[in-house]
């Protein structure tokens, strides 16, 4: 290493540069914008970048007492099928904190609270053309305190499943979802 903090941001190499940025579509909650690049050698390339209006979301590890994680099942039209996730959701404009979000994306799509929260970990959805982020909260000391509160067009259901099984369905490729992949396996590295 040459003496910089590796983790440190760095808002530009001198070698990759953005001449101009425009908007290419907007969106209800995505806006695609076309990036002007000039690259080290001096072409110039057209790049895409993908602004999520909210900025983010939060998921969770809901873990009950017997060491099940709480798990959501729904159809994702992007990819034309059912999935199993990780609870989660977007951030809302009156959320202080993703950890507010975590806490009423669990009471909606599980009828869970938790009364104890902690955070995993912050992950950068797509570095490469999007600044999405997902912060994953564990959430321990699970009780259920009333029905699902789902949104019109959302269609959970939730089923509580054994750590061990959910890794090899990850290493399987039956659970690609990547939040889902690094939820569940901080909180398995976490605990072993």
């Amino acid at each position: 290493m040459n003496g910089k903090d590796q983790n440190q941001e760095v808002s530009g190499t001198g070698h990759l540069k953005r001449i101009s940025r425009s908007l290419a579509y907007r969106g209800s909650v995505l806006d695609v914008y076309r990036d002007t690049m000039e690259l080290p050698d001096g072409c110039i390339q057209e790049w895409d970048y993908v602004c999520h209006k909210k900025g983010g979301g939060a998921c969770i590890v809901p873990v009950l007492p017997d060491g099940r994680i709480l798990m959501v099942r729904q159809y994702r039209p992007a990819i034309d099928r059912e999935t199993l996730e990780l609870p989660a959701g977007a951030v809302d404009p009156g959320d202080a904190t993703t950890e507010e979000t975590a806490r009423r994306e669990l009471r909606e799509e599980t009828g869970y609270t938790a009364g104890k929260w902690k955070l995993l970990l912050r992950l950068k959805t797509a570095v490469a053309y999007c600044n999405e982020y997902t912060d994953v909260y564990l959430a321990t000391g699970l009780e259920r305190t009333h029905g699902q509160m789902l949104d019109e067009a959302e269609e959970i259901r939730f089923q509580a499943v054994d750590p061990e099984a959910l890794l090899r369905d990850i290493y399987g490729g039956r659970i690609q979802d990547s939040k889902t992949v690094a939820g569940i396996l901080a909180y398995v590295n976490r605990i072993r």
